[in-house]
């Protein structure tokens, strides 16, 4: 079955103003008090124009309707369906300006009512027709305030579903863009450790080729390793973001406890690594783990790139809540290939590492000479 379109506004206004007039008149018609007549016939129109301003000028339409009744009253002999104009306005003006504008235009119009009732009614001021009219000017106003209301709940639903799907949205894509950063540290992380583990064994490999082939031999099989170990870690990270590759191995999350993996590839580039963790950190959120194994990675990272062959130390101990990182370095003179200020991701990286956490992180030139980096982190980092 087809459904017909709703009928435009003012064809609307039109059709309800001529239904109000055509109800006056077959009344009149059919009246055996009174004959029709001219005058009566024109208050009645004119009382049934008002329905075409209720929608632009509500509060108008209603002092409109309720003064021309005073007309149709004075030239006509009918009572049932002359409140049907000021009715229809009475609605219209409640559902348009709510409680207050109802209350105003019921206490206004209560007293005019009256005081027709009093000058044309055959009836007694406390008779059934008394209360009937004035039910007639509150029932009208009662039914549109509940229309108002029920439109302004309607409304507030909606504009708070949509602020919570906005919420959503934003939520997301906050989400989506933490994760983006926190997979561009890793990889920031897993290349550049290696990378600079490969130039500066690369290095080695070529000074050492002709005069210690074995040790050259040595440098080249850690290159392998090590660029082996960075594309098993960057394998593992781009198969999480591939939701069609279920086959892809994940190598679980490094925490602290791998921080020891990490001296080969600096021994091989001449750092000589002592690390001492406290075996109270042995149970950490993985966050927190993993944080403070990448914290450390690429502390000792810039170790390479900027102090060369030198001795550090790593130190990881628990006090109550806190995990304490230290990370430093008697300084030395780097290779002149590695000797460079840097871009700053890698320190900018840790800051960031440590804050998502809800930690800090200090670093600077040790009065002993090197490098120092210091991290606290919270155990209790979700």
């Amino acid at each position: 079955m087809t459904r017909l379109p709703p009928l435009p506004p003012r064809v609307l206004d039109v059709v309800g103003a001529a239904a109000c007039a055509a109800a006056m008149i077959i009344e009149l018609a059919r009246s055996t008090k009174s004959d029709p007549s001219v005058p009566a016939v024109v208050a009645i129109v004119v009382a049934s124009l008002p329905v075409l301003l209720r929608r632009d000028r509500p509060v108008l339409a209603m002092a409109v309707a309720m003064v021309t009744l005073v007309g149709v009253v004075s030239t006509s002999d009918i009572y049932q369906a002359i409140p049907a104009p000021a009715v229809v306005c009475a609605y219209t003006l409640a559902d348009r300006l709510g409680r207050r504008a109802a209350l105003a235009a019921g206490a206004a119009s209560a007293p005019v009512v009256l005081a027709i009732l009093l000058t044309y009614s055959p009836h007694s001021v406390f008779d059934w027709d008394t209360a009937r009219n004035l039910g007639l000017v509150a029932l009208p106003l009662v039914l549109g305030v509940a229309a108002h209301d029920r439109r302004c709940y309607t409304a507030a639903l909606v504009d708070r579903a949509e602020s919570a799907e906005r919420s959503r949205e934003e939520e997301a894509l906050r989400r989506v863009g933490e994760e983006r950063l926190r997979i561009a540290r890793d990889v920031h992380d897993v290349v550049a450790h290696a990378m600079v583990a490969i130039n500066v064994q690369a290095g080695v490999g070529a000074h050492l080729l002709e005069r210690d082939p074995e040790r050259a031999h040595a440098a080249l099989r850690d290159i392998k390793r090590v660029s082996g170990e960075a594309l098993g870690d960057l394998r593992s990270m781009l198969g999480l973001l591939r939701d069609d590759d279920h086959d892809t191995p994940v190598r679980p999350v490094q925490g602290l406890a791998e921080i020891d993996d990490l001296r080969d590839g600096l021994g091989s580039a001449g750092v000589d690594l002592d690390v001492r963790i406290d075996p109270e950190v042995a149970a950490l959120p993985a966050s927190v783990g993993a944080t403070g194994y990448r914290i450390v990675q690429e502390a000792l990272t810039n170790v390479m790139r900027h102090a060369g062959p030198t001795a550090a130390r790593v130190h990881v101990s628990r006090a109550d809540d806190v995990v304490l990182i230290e990370v430093e370095d008697d300084g030395g003179a780097a290779p002149a290939a590695l000797d460079g200020t840097g871009s700053g991701n890698g320190l900018r990286g840790m800051h960031e590492r440590a804050a998502a956490v809800g930690g800090t992180l200090e670093a600077g030139p040790r009065a002993e000479g090197g490098w120092r980096v210091r991290a606290s982190l919270p155990v209790g980092a979700p």
